[in-house]
């Protein structure tokens, strides 16, 4: 599977596991770059020092690559970027701001870069910024995406033929079949979320993860685009979100229910009415938890038996 992505990255397949918040801790990021794809720790979820912690305890659990993804409209972000440096990450996938304001700082130290974007537009901005690859997500993604509802199969090749960077595929993707599909529509590699969500390794708590394996079609609704666009799957908190928006609430009245803490208290203390729990579209043909380096595994095999199938093998 050698091409740009594995090249830029030095890693054995073109695999990111997404650096979501109350999910990918050291263990999840060590385990996937263990297993061949590149793990990421997710910074959002995350205060300065325990956002150092992690690393340094990924830096022990695996000689292999790893990076850190950073949303910008973290309140500490200046804090995050200078732990970074100081810690030696090679790699940091940025989102959720404008690339501009921290791609140079973190190309002048040595760091490679890679900015997530739901748009065409916004991937050609990463591109002029000097990133060294993008993420495209589609509409099917958890957490937060865009307000255009792009979907993955429409964003990827639209993205594609405007781009010349390296492109990681993301929103959808949980098999070896999708990450196929997402590479003949012009990714160079795939960014996957909601499988290692439902993973051994994964920070989130044991109800969130059931949750996730439990869902079927029609579970999740991307929703309170006023604020920032979240897929959530439906509870006791997203009725009520609903039930406000019935009564024609303001963005003001949506970010008081919101409150503070809502993902924390649904992903990672296991909150299963009040909490927000986002995860992917995707998650309707996630059925088990299992470990990080199976779902690699499995993402492989699926990936060349469906490749070797296309091309008409007989297995």
């Amino acid at each position: 599977m050698k091409n740009r992505i594995t090249d830029l990255f030095e890693i054995r397949y073109p695999i990111i596991q997404a650096g979501m918040i109350w999910a990918s801790g050291w263990r999840l990021a060590s385990a996937v770059s263990n297993a061949g794809g590149l793990g990421l720790i997710g910074a959002g979820s995350m205060y300065p020092e325990v956002l150092r912690e992690h690393i340094r305890k990924c830096q022990k659990a695996t000689s292999l690559p790893f990076g850190v993804n950073v949303p910008m409209l973290y309140p500490q972000v200046e804090e995050l970027m200078q732990i970074l440096v100081e810690e030696g990450v090679k790699i940091v996938f940025t989102s959720a701001g404008n690339p501009k304001t921290w791609t140079t700082y973190l190309k002048e130290r040595g760091i490679t870069v890679v900015h997530v974007v739901s748009s065409v537009k916004f991937a050609l901005k990463a591109e002029e910024a000097g990133v060294d690859a993008v993420v495209a997500e589609g509409f099917e993604a958890g957490g937060h995406n865009g307000r255009d509802e792009t979907t993955t199969l429409t964003l990827i090749p639209a993205v594609r033929e405007q781009l010349s960077l390296p492109l990681i595929a993301a929103g959808g993707i949980a098999t070896g079949r999708a990450m196929l599909a997402a590479m003949v529509l012009g990714a160079d590699g795939v960014q996957v979320g909601s499988r290692f969500v439902a993973s051994e390794e994964a920070s989130s708590h044991p109800a969130f993860k059931q949750k996730v394996v439990e869902a079927g079609e029609g579970d999740t609704r991307l929703t309170l685009k006023e604020l920032a666009p979240v897929r959530l799957l439906k509870n006791k908190f997203y009725q009520e979100v609903e039930e406000a928006y019935a009564r024609c609430a303001t963005p003001e009245q949506l970010r008081e229910l919101l409150g503070r803490a809502r993902a924390k208290k649904g992903m990672f203390e296991g909150d299963l009415d009040q909490g927000e729990l986002e995860i992917g579209q995707v998650s309707a043909i996630i059925h088990e938890i299992l470990p990080a380096a199976e779902i690699v595994r499995n993402l492989v095999h699926e990936f060349e038996v469906a490749r070797l199938e296309l091309s008409g093998v007989k297995l």
